[in-house]
C-alpha cells in the first residue's frame, strides 16, 4: 500500500491543537508552553511528519531555496563551483536545487521555469552565455540571479569570476616569448559564449599584437568541451604547424595532450599545452596540465554570498566580481 503523504492538518488533528501551534513548534518559535511542544513533537515523531519547504514558503513567500542551473555535471569545472555554492549554502540554512541543462538553450529555458514553478528564492546560473529568451525569464521572474563562471556583456546580472581576458593574454605571451610563431587558441563556441568571443579572444589577439606576431585565422579552433573532441582535433593542429595551444577547458586540453602523445611528440620539448581551468582533472594526467589557477571552490562561494545578500535586500558595493588569477606551469609547458 503507497504511504499516504502526512499533512500539518493530520498532526493538529492527532494532537488535539490548532495549525498555528504545529506551525510554531515546526518553526521554532518560543511561543507555544513546553507541554504542548512536547505532545506535538511526539505526533509529529509517531506520524513521521515531514514539512513541506514548499507549503511552508507560500506562507512567508519565502522557501529557503535556491536553484542551480549547471550546463554539464559530469564536467569537474562545474562540480568544484558547485561544491562552493553548496558549502555556502548549508551555512547560510538554504536548500539547493541542483539542475543540469545539458548545454541546451531550450531545456535551459524549461528547467529554469521548473526551478521557478518550485518557488526558489534565488538563483545561480553556471550556463555558458546568457540568450535572450532567459535574459527576459530573469526579469520576469523578478527573483535575484547570480551567474558562476559566467559573463553578462552588458552587466545586468550579478557575476563571478576571474579576469579571462588578462589570464588568456599572459598565458599566450608566455608561450610566444618562448618563440613560439604559432600559438594555437582551442575553444568552445565563438558565436555563443562571450568568455571565448570577447575576453579570451582580445586577450589571444593582445598578446600577439604586443610580440609583433600576425593574427592567423587557420589557428583558431572551435569544438566540443569533450575529451573525444581535443583527441580528434590534434591532426588538425598539426596541419596548422602549431607548436604550442591555449586551450579554453580541461577535458578538451587532456584530449589535446592525448592526440599529440599518439602521434609520438614529445610534450612539452615538441608540443606545449596551457589549459583554463584547473580543475581535478590537470592533475590526474601525466604529464600534469600546465594551466591558468581559477579558484574554481571560492568562484561558487562568492556567488552563493553574493546571491544571499541579494535575496535578503542588503547593500551591495560590486555586482560584478573578479577574483585573483595565477598560471601554474606544470608538466606541459616548458
Amino acid at each position: 500500500m503507497e504511504k499516504q503523504t502526512i499533512t500539518i492538518y493530520d498532526v493538529a488533528r492527532e494532537a488535539n491543537v490548532s495549525m498555528a501551534t504545529v506551525s510554531r513548534v515546526v518553526n521554532g518559535n518560543p511561543n507555544v508552553k513546553p507541554t504542548t511542544r512536547k505532545k506535538v513533537l511526539e505526533v509529529i515523531d509517531r506520524l513521521d511528519y515531514r514539512p513541506n519547504a514548499i507549503a511552508r514558503g507560500l506562507a512567508s513567500k519565502k522557501t529557503t531555496t535556491v536553484g542551480v542551473i549547471i550546463p554539464d555535471v559530469t564536467n569537474l569545472y562545474f562540480s568544484s563551483l558547485a561544491r562552493g555554492i553548496d558549502d555556502i549554502a548549508t551555512m547560510y540554512k538554504y536548500n539547493i536545487i541542483l539542475a543540469n541543462s545539458d548545454q541546451n538553450d531550450q531545456k535551459e529555458v524549461n528547467v529554469l521555469n521548473t526551478l521557478l514553478a518550485k518557488q526558489v528564492d534565488g538563483l545561480i546560473y553556471m550556463g555558458h552565455k546568457i540568450t535572450d529568451e532567459l535574459r527576459a525569464e530573469f526579469s520576469r521572474s523578478k527573483i535575484p540571479v547570480v551567474l558562476a563562471g559566467t559573463v553578462d556583456p552588458d552587466s545586468q546580472v550579478g557575476s563571478v569570476n576571474i579576469d579571462y581576458e588578462a589570464a588568456t593574454g599572459e598565458v599566450v605571451a608566455e608561450l610566444l616569448a618562448k618563440g613560439h610563431q604559432r600559438v594555437a587558441f582551442v575553444s568552445g563556441s565563438q558565436k555563443d559564449e562571450p568568455i571565448n568571443s570577447i575576453y579570451r579572444m582580445k586577450g589571444y589577439q593582445k598578446a600577439l599584437s604586443d610580440a609583433g606576431v600576425p593574427f592567423d585565422e587557420s589557428l583558431i579552433f572551435e569544438t566540443d568541451y569533450t575529451f573525444s573532441a581535443g583527441e580528434e582535433l590534434f591532426s588538425k593542429l598539426s596541419e596548422a604547424n602549431a607548436t604550442a595551444a591555449f586551450v579554453g577547458d580541461d577535458e578538451l586540453a587532456v584530449g589535446v595532450l592525448n592526440g599529440a602523445l599518439d602521434s609520438n611528440l614529445r610534450i612539452p620539448e615538441d608540443f606545449e599545452i596551457i589549459t583554463a581551468n584547473n580543475s581535478k582533472l590537470t592533475e590526474m594526467v601525466r604529464p600534469k596540465l600546465s594551466t591558468i589557477t581559477q579558484p574554481l571552490y571560492d568562484i561558487g562561494a562568492v556567488s552563493m554570498r553574493l546571491l544571499t545578500k541579494l535575496m535578503n535586500k542588503e547593500d551591495v558595493d560590486e555586482k560584478t566580481i573578479i577574483l585573483p588569477h595565477h598560471i601554474a606551469n606544470r608538466g606541459t609547458s616548458k
